[in-house]
């Protein structure tokens, strides 16, 4: 007797997988993935972000529970704090300084290196090489013995007649002892400037050539306009970082801002007023308008992008 195989079944309506399950099935696995992120941004942003929000509105000062303030806390700052205006004439004052010097020099010695022929990459990694030691408490302080009474530079300047007794202890220029320790590591900008400027069609520096530009007109006439989205990328993240320097100001002023407040930066004040001092609410409500105004200066560039940075496919 035999028998015969029973022909396979038909995927009916209720058997067969649907899609909307599948899809689901994808999101649940892309949002376990994702879950270390999403933590991290609600327990570690989010949550101390809210919490320093509320402390803005309170008077607080680490020992004893918070007390509901309202406004006073900001109305104290901008009408009754002198020293809070000093410190952020001063960051205003290194912002100007730092930034334009520090992206002048990036872009000239990024010029420099892609006229190169050999040794580039040397070249490139020995300018670099500083901005890898970051903002170091080490790197800040031997920037500190350099500048100081009796330092290298002090030195050098005698020896040509020019007595300034340190720049640190002067209070008109020891806001650029910082100021040019954020140019010197300018290593960053210069990396990316380069990325740009190799990106800039060789066709285009030969058509003005033929057309009777010299050096000079064709970086105003093609470097710049080809390189001003690269430049202004540059000029946002580094008005960002200068707006919150403080590792440096620390240590060239000992932590106190000195001489005469002239190295009191915005956020030294605000760690001084809520670590030294113990009136964390005030400085929470000090970071919040750090936020406010890092975010009302990055839109104004945002803003003011467009009447200067070109795209190619936007001439296209």
């Amino acid at each position: 007797m035999t028998t015969t195989a029973a022909p396979p079944r038909k995927a009916t309506a209720a058997t067969a997988p649907r899609p909307h399950s599948r899809r689901g099935d994808r999101q649940a696995s892309a949002y376990v993935f994702l879950s270390p992120w999403i933590l991290g941004v609600l327990l570690l942003t989010l949550a101390p972000m809210a919490v320093s929000l509320y402390l803005s509105f309170t008077d607080y000062n680490l020992f004893d529970a918070p007390k509901w303030v309202g406004l006073r806390n900001y109305t104290d700052m901008f009408t009754a704090d002198p020293r809070y205006w000093r410190s952020v004439g001063t960051t205003l004052l290194f912002v100007v300084v730092a930034v334009p010097l520090k992206l002048a020099l990036a872009l000239g010695v990024a010029l420099l290196l892609k006229g190169l022929r050999g040794g580039k990459g040397v070249y490139r990694s020995a300018f670099y090489a500083p901005s890898l030691l970051g903002a170091s408490m080490s790197i800040a302080l031997v920037w500190r013995a350099l500048y100081n009474d009796g330092g290298t530079v002090d030195n050098v300047l005698s020896s040509v007649g020019i007595h300034t007794g340190g720049w640190v202890a002067d209070p008109h220029l020891a806001v650029f002892v910082v100021a040019l320790l954020s140019v010197w590591q300018f290593g960053a900008p210069m990396v990316i400037f380069l990325a740009g400027l190799q990106q800039i069609p060789a066709d285009l520096y030969e058509a003005a050539a033929l057309d009777g530009a010299g050096r000079w007109r064709r970086f105003v006439s093609v470097t710049l306009p080809m390189l001003s989205p690269v430049l202004f990328f540059n000029l946002v993240l580094e008005t960002i970082q200068s707006f919150q320097v403080f590792t440096p100001a620390f240590a060239i002023s000992g932590g106190k801002g000195g001489p005469a407040d002239s190295t009191m930066f915005y956020t030294l004040y605000l760690y001084e007023r809520g670590f030294s001092a113990s009136h964390m609410g005030y400085a929470s409500a000090m970071a919040w308008v750090l936020l406010l105004a890092i975010g009302a200066v990055t839109l104004v560039l945002f803003k003011t992008s467009r009447a200067w940075v070109f795209y190619a496919h936007e001439g296209a």
